[in-house]
């Protein structure tokens, strides 16, 4: 989805071409979802007539200021993107319009012509986006809950290591969480992290001072790059992690090492086994794992390449509470203390009708129902047996009773 890098070439883009021009044509998308807070009619006349004085960016929003408030905010989501007609903006792929379609873009959810004819449009395919009317967008949420902006507003070393000590959460979820610091989303997180030699799930507050201070150049140096070619992936360098993570897994490299992926953070992450790795306690805690796999495998596998089987490791210390509060849970059903041991029975047995709460085996049970089964048969047999002479007696009775009433005749 588009982060810092391409809402920041949006920005420049409105920059370079709409400061100083009126707006004298104004369509805005009747749709409550993306829309938000406004009626379409409202937004539209607040618009007419206005002339755009500079365009502001903080993490992954933008807003327009114009000559007077109130003032158009967007908050891009999975798919936002601003098009200029008959301007190069960079897209992200997934918000990409062909330049065949209409205009504007069935899409558009924001639509301007400027006095000069220069048409700008705000589209979202998806809807997740947010289009607001405000009379000061840095003073309401979202952007009033935004930590400081990782281009704008870069934090000092000290600054940085300071807060990560105080996180103790995943490295990868601390990075997305846009109070922390706003801008940086999945793509640029795994790349950071990469770059840095840093494992996803590492904890934050586990980082030295080095690894913080390494951590933070990263993200300078990626952002500042991605924006320097305008966020267009293409001119990122070739040793990005980037170019290889949406690959399918086990055909992922990046400089000839493989790429895994994990759940870090609620998101796919690609990380380098060989490169990134758990340090610390976490390394201890994990090793176990991986040696217990590559004993079930034939011919064992290198350990390094399985931790990111480790996507299910607690990212804090409220979740490893929460994880070990479900398991002993799990371990006693509905306090009954009996089940369990019959339960492993049956597992062992790998019969999937479970044992018997009397203790009893299903075999016991299997052989007490073919003991009940034959004398059923035999009665039913004899039943059948009786109910034939039973009729047949009945047909004889009435043929002799037939018979004496036709002497009486």
């Amino acid at each position: 989805m588009p982060e810092l890098p391409e809402v920041e070439a949006a920005r420049r883009a409105i920059e370079e071409n709409c400061l100083g021009k009126k707006i004298k044509k104004a369509i805005i998308a009747n749709d409550s979802k993306v829309i938000e807070g406004v009626s379409a009619s409202d937004f539209e006349s607040s618009l007419l007539g206005k002339t755009i004085v500079s365009a502001h960016r903080k993490g992954k929003n933008l807003w327009l200021r114009l000559d007077s408030p109130p003032f158009p905010s967007f908050q891009f989501g999975m798919t936002g993107a601003i098009y200029i007609k008959g301007v190069a903006v960079t897209q992200y792929k997934r918000s990409a319009v062909k330049d065949n379609d209409e205009w504007p873009s069935k899409y558009s959810k924001f639509f301007v012509e400027l006095e000069d004819g220069l048409e700008l449009s705000f589209t979202d395919k998806r809807r997740f986006a947010r289009v607001r009317l405000l009379k000061d967008p840095t003073s309401v949420p979202p952007i009033s809950e935004l930590g400081p902006d990782a281009l704008f507003q870069p934090m000092t070393v000290d600054e940085f290591t300071e807060s990560l000590n105080k996180k103790k959460i995943a490295i990868k979820a601390l990075l997305l969480d846009q109070s922390f610091i706003s801008g940086i989303g999945n793509w640029i997180a795994d790349e950071v992290l990469y770059q840095a030699r840093i494992h996803p799930l590492q904890i934050s507050s586990s980082l030295s001072k080095e690894n913080c201070a390494t951590l933070l150049q990263c993200i300078n140096e990626v952002i500042e790059k991605a924006v320097e070619v305008g966020a267009d992936s293409s001119q990122f360098p070739s040793n990005w992690i980037f170019h290889s993570r949406e690959k399918k897994p086990g055909k992922a490299f990046v400089d000839g090492k493989k790429i895994d992926f994990i759940n870090a953070g609620g998101r796919t992450s690609a990380y380098v086994p060989e490169l990134q790795k758990l340090s610390g306690k976490q390394a201890t805690k994990a090793a176990g794992k991986p040696r217990k796999q590559a004993s079930k495998r034939k011919g064992g596998e290198d350990e390094d390449n399985d931790e990111d089987d480790k996507g299910d490791e607690p990212t804090s210390e409220e979740e490893e509470t929460t994880k070990g509060a479900k398991s002993k849970k799990r371990g006693n059903p509905r306090g009954r203390g009996k089940k369990p041991p019959t339960k492993r029975k049956s597992e062992e047995s790998d019969d999937d009708s479970g044992g018997n709460e009397d203790g009893s085996s299903d075999d016991d049970d299997n052989d007490d129902e073919d003991a009940k089964k034959k004398p059923r048969k035999a009665k039913t047999n004899n039943y059948k047996q009786a109910k034939t002479s039973n009729a047949s007696n009945q047909v004889v009775s009435n043929q002799s009773g037939k018979k004496p009433k036709k002497k009486a005749k």
